[in-house]
């Protein structure tokens, strides 16, 4: 018989290897996104500079000739700063494009045949801490519910939620269970 960590690490493993397969597309997307952004930003970034290594300044000559060789000589610079700026924008937009894609796809239910073929090869412990993470009933299971019971099994949630059960049973014990209705209970999650 397995042990409580083989376990847990196997299941953990098991979840991992089902959401690399779910979000694959969206991961693909948001790479093929930014490289192409990046492709088409490179040469621009590039042709802004260059363009500011062409400007001729000499018309400024109300500045003096000092003011002039400082603009001549730091012009360069403030091209590429201004280049700097622009790929900071960029890269803000594509950081807000991958979360928000991240997002969308956490949001996503995953099918029936995926959870057909998990749900027998985990664990009793893997699948009460999935029941544990599926937020609204309502709803079909996500991949984000998927992705946060992977995340709680390595925080140990199982242990968490025994412990739990334990300290409610040992409450339930000490006080008058007629006062409080049982619908109560059953909405902590308890049962009774």
């Amino acid at each position: 018989m397995k042990t409580a960590s083989a376990t847990q690490r196997s299941d953990r493993a098991l979840l991992r290897t089902t959401l690399m397969r779910l979000t694959m597309p969206q991961k693909l997307l948001s790479l093929i996104v930014v490289i192409v952004v990046a492709l088409i930003w490179w040469p621009l970034v590039q042709r802004l500079v260059r363009f500011g290594d062409t400007i001729d300044y000499s018309g400024l000559h109300a500045l003096g000739s000092d003011g002039l060789s400082f603009i001549q000589h730091y012009g360069t610079y403030v091209w590429w700063f201004i280049g700097l700026l622009c790929t900071l924008l960029i890269v803000y937009m594509l950081y807000s494009f991958v979360v928000f894609t991240h997002g969308l796809w956490q949001q996503r239910a995953v099918s029936e045949s995926t959870l057909n073929t998990l749900v027998p090869q985990l664990s009793p412990d893997a699948c009460e801490v999935i029941h544990w993470t599926w937020s609204e009933r309502r709803n079909p299971i996500t991949i984000g519910d998927l992705q946060r019971a992977a995340q709680e099994l390595g925080n140990n949630r199982f242990d968490k939620i025994r412990m739990a059960e334990r300290q409610a049973a040992l409450l339930n014990t000490h006080r008058n269970v007629d006062t409080v209705p049982e619908n109560d209970l059953q909405s902590a999650g308890f049962h009774v």
